[in-house]
């Protein structure tokens, strides 16, 4: 048997193997093959131990292949899990921002009412118009600041903007003095519930100006509110005939404005520079318009003699007070704002009717307000039809 065909029939595993069939061979062939065999030995021996080296180095490629797959795969895990928390971060920041922003929102509309009520009621102011002036002048002052310095942009107050706004603005003034005037005399709870018929003479309005018709849900959550406001006006132990009064116009005024907005916004779009008219814009201009129109019913209605007799200008708590619910109206605005970018207009019309809830709660014992069973029922009621017809014009949109 050759050496050559010995060694292509032994396995070839280990060099122990290799050793084995040396012996063999020298056993076999006798002493003249020794040399022959001993250098056979060497070159099978060299083989053997090169060759896990050239499978090593044939297999490189092979290898380096696999571990780039490897790395690849483990980065593209990597990059997987980054994206997942970068996503869940946005989505908890999202989140959170929506519930600042929702927070915000009730705290500086609760606030606004609490604090009117208070400089009114507690402080008895009975100057309501010259309120209302200097809330309007704390806001545009501190939107002309923001302006100013770059904070926010505002559209310029031109002489075809103001000629087209003007009719707005004068329900706009009318409706925050009859607001204060009917908060002067009644409590905070029934002037929630009965800002609701502003509802009912906004979906007539609708229906007559626009041709808009409403569902049947819609006008069951309205008949609600009149069933509700007038329970609660039967059973008010506070009850105040004037202040009922103003509220009543005060409802009428608020529904105009919301109307004759929608009438005049694409209109004053138009003769703006940049073709919008976004919210500070729209406080700018109100606010700016109802100076001169508060100063001159100021002097109507003879509010100087008693702003020049009464000793509250006098106290410093009573300017810090009236200053922080200048700043408080102007947070509206800001809040409102900020809390319709982050969610939409259902989700902010829902805690708006949520959000009258708690204010009055709060404005029954924070005034003290005589009340029995029958009027808190009535008052809940109302609050409850005020959820109610929100819901219905969620749905209402969501099939329209």
């Amino acid at each position: 048997m050759s050496p050559r065909g010995l060694s292509a029939g032994v396995s070839q595993d280990s060099p122990g193997s290799i050793l084995e069939r040396l012996h063999i061979d020298d056993a076999s062939n006798g002493g003249q093959g020794r040399e022959r065999n001993f250098l056979v030995y060497q070159s099978n021996l060299l083989d053997e131990v090169l060759s896990p080296v050239r499978r090593e180095v044939a297999n490189r490629p092979f290898f380096m292949k696999a571990v780039k797959r490897i790395d690849n795969d483990v980065e593209n895990g990597k990059l997987e899990i980054k994206e997942k928390l970068i996503r869940n971060n946005m989505l908890v920041t999202v989140h959170n921002k929506s519930l600042l922003s929702g927070i915000a929102y009730c705290i500086s509309s609760c606030s606004m009412i609490l604090v009117n009520k208070y400089v009114l009621s507690s402080y008895n102011f009975n100057a309501g118009i010259s309120l209302m002036l200097y809330q309007n002048f704390v806001s545009v002052v501190v939107v002309s600041m923001l302006s100013f310095f770059g904070v926010i942009s505002t559209e310029p107050l031109t002489l075809r903007l103001i000629k087209v706004w003007l009719p707005v603005n004068v329900i706009f003034v009318g409706m925050l003095i009859t607001s204060m005037l009917s908060l002067k005399y009644l409590n905070v709870a029934m002037v929630t519930v009965l800002k609701n018929v502003t509802n009912v003479i906004t979906a007539v309005g609708e229906m007559y100006i626009f041709n808009k018709h409403h569902d049947s849900r819609v006008w069951t959550a309205l008949l609600l509110m009149i069933v509700s406001a007038v329970s609660g006006g039967i059973t008010d132990l506070s009850f105040h005939a004037t202040g009922y009064t103003w509220q009543i116009i005060n409802c009428f005024l608020t529904a105009s404005y919301s109307l004759t907005l929608r009438r005049i916004m694409d209109t004053a779009k138009q003769v703006t520079k940049s073709g919008n008219l976004d919210e500070f814009s729209m406080v700018l201009l109100n606010n700016t318009l109802s100076l001169p129109l508060g100063l001159l019913l100021v002097l109507v209605f003879n509010e100087v003699d008693y702003l020049s007799t009464t000793p509250l200008l006098q106290l410093p708590t009573f300017w810090i007070v009236t200053t922080l619910s200048g700043f408080l109206g102007l947070a509206i605005s800001f809040t409102s704002m900020w809390f319709l970018h982050q969610t939409s207009a259902t989700t902010y019309s829902l805690v708006g009717s949520l959000n009258k809830i708690p204010l009055s709660v709060a404005g029954i014992f924070l005034f003290n307000v005589p009340t029995n069973l029958d009027n808190t029922a009535s008052i809940f009621f109302g609050l409850l039809a005020g959820v109610f017809f929100a819901r219905a014009k969620m749905q209402e949109k969501s099939q329209s």
